[in-house]
């Protein structure tokens, strides 16, 4: 939905949601940005429009990063999924990240308990046994990467990325 009012463009989306961009308050922010007022707000483009109209900055992961490791601030407000503050943290240890609050002001609820499903030994399972594996038809496999690469085209400085069968 913010590509549609970003771009202008009437794109035909699925309607789901990332249950952690929806667990973030707009009130909570608010008090959050009265503490802090100075501190940017980086949020990812899923985040409701309420939340996005506060951010400083929409953007992908490696673009809140950027902007916060880039940020003269001392203190930055991530409204995204926690664990990309570890990666901040570890970056630049000199500055402050907070995790936008959700609906109680503290809670953990923007954990998503999905992506903690994935594990470095996952990882290497899955790279080393190439599985599991997912086919799809030649045709749709085609279409899928020229829109890829299109996406990349459009994100500026990112190569596009190989897929098997090219």
């Amino acid at each position: 939905a913010w590509l549609n009012r970003k771009t202008g463009r009437d794109m035909l989306l699925w309607d789901g949601t990332c249950m952690v961009h929806e667990k973030f308050s707009v009130t909570e922010l608010l008090k959050l940005k009265a503490q802090h007022p100075a501190a940017p707000v980086l949020a990812h483009p899923e985040c409701p429009a309420a939340i996005l109209e506060l951010a400083h900055y929409v953007g992908a992961t490696s673009g809140i990063l950027n902007y916060a490791l880039n940020s003269p601030e001392p203190t930055v407000i991530v409204a995204t999924e926690p664990n990309i503050i570890h990666q901040m943290q570890k970056a630049a240890p000199h500055k402050n990240f907070i995790g936008a609050p959700g609906a109680d002001g503290n809670c953990g609820c923007n954990m998503c308990p999905y992506m903690a499903l994935n594990t470095m030994e996952k990882l290497y399972l899955s790279l080393r046994d190439l599985t599991p594996q997912i086919e799809v038809p030649e045709d749709v496999r085609v279409k899928a990467k020229r829109s890829l690469d299109r996406m990349l085209e459009m994100a500026g400085n990112v190569s596009a990325v190989p897929v098997r069968g090219d």
